[in-house]
């Protein structure tokens, strides 16, 4: 079986290409190794370059089938020249070629070997101006999610966050973080978080980004979990870098009551980087020396007081807690 198969992909016409890439996708994980073994990848990238959808189609489910669950696969499929060809599937006009491309991308992008091949031929512009461009609201959901998915794998390889930054992409994270779904505010602020905590410049750009803590500060009250726990490690970032700054910024957004809230119930986490964010957001041993402290710094020193006195917020009672965010939030 594995012979007909590699047999008709390297010897047979379209139609004979189509059906055995389709019969590959069936095979079990031994015959596929086979399959491998004996040659089968390079005209599957071949038959990514057809302009026949059905082809590609076929070949996209064939070459993920192989892939799938194996570093030394995925290595193989990038040097034999599969990424420059996927990119040209990315930007093609077919919605379902481009959604499975891909996710294609992103299982080559799981690799740690063909990250910085994958960025070799420009998959880091390409997919930011997949993310910026007109065209976005028409990409399914499921394919930003992998574009944003891919990314933060590539970010991964400290080589190269300079390029993610240098092409836009904090400014790119910040407006999709503003977006109404929540999966792509939470891909978009933990991949931010991982620029800001490893490159100096992208925290600088992401703290001086018109409405950048505004949308942050959304997100620490309005994402998932683990989405309220990126954004206040970023804002803990953004104000310890220069507290002088952004202290009085953080505090403007209104940041304090959903601190309080996430001290006592977010993630570990998150309840770490929000006592030490609350801790800064309090001290005015270094800014704001005026003998008339605004309202919510009033509340906050009430707050933090009362939170020393049982210990830590956990030993706050719910009705107190409840009480204490009402007066920050009216």
């Amino acid at each position: 079986m594995e012979e007909m198969v590699l047999e008709a992909l390297l010897f047979g016409d379209i139609q004979a290409q189509l059906l055995a890439a389709r019969q590959l996708v069936q095979f079990s994980s031994k015959q596929r190794h086979n399959t491998v073994e004996k040659g089968v990848v390079p005209p599957l990238i071949l038959m990514l370059s057809t302009k026949d959808y059905e082809t590609i189609e076929a070949a996209l489910f064939a070459l993920l089938s192989i892939a799938f669950r194996s570093e030394r696969n995925k290595m193989l499929i990038a040097k034999s020249g599969a990424i420059t060809v996927l990119l040209n599937v990315i930007q093609g006009e077919n919605e379902f070629l481009v959604e499975l491309g891909m996710a294609f991308l992103l299982t080559l992008s799981s690799c740690g070997s063909n990250k910085l091949a994958i960025a070799s031929f420009g998959a880091i512009p390409l997919l930011l101006e997949l993310l910026n461009s007109q065209s976005y609201n028409n990409i399914s959901l499921q394919a930003n999610l992998d574009i944003l998915s891919t990314l933060h794998n590539l970010s991964t390889c400290n080589q190269l966050i300079p390029s993610i930054v240098s092409y836009g992409g904090v400014a790119t994270l910040i407006r999709l973080i503003n977006l109404a779904s929540e999966l792509v505010m939470e891909k978009a602020v933990s991949l931010l978080e991982n620029l800001v905590s490893s490159s100096r410049i992208a925290l600088e750009e992401a703290a001086g980004t018109e409405g950048a803590i505004q949308c942050l500060v959304k997100a620490m009250e309005e994402g998932s979990r683990q989405c309220k726990e990126h954004a206040v490690a970023i804002l803990l970032l953004i104000c310890d870098s220069c507290r002088d700054r952004y202290r009085g910024m953080i505090l403007r957004e209104g940041a304090m009551a959903a601190l309080l809230q996430l001290s006592v119930d977010g993630t570990r986490r998150a309840r770490d980087k929000a006592k030490r964010l609350l801790l800064l957001l309090r001290d005015c041993s270094n800014c704001c020396q005026t003998t008339k402290q605004p309202r919510n710094i009033v509340l906050l020193e009430q707050i933090m007081r009362q939170i020393e006195q049982v210990g830590e917020p956990e030993g706050i009672s719910v009705a107190l807690l409840e009480e204490m965010i009402s007066k920050l939030r009216t």
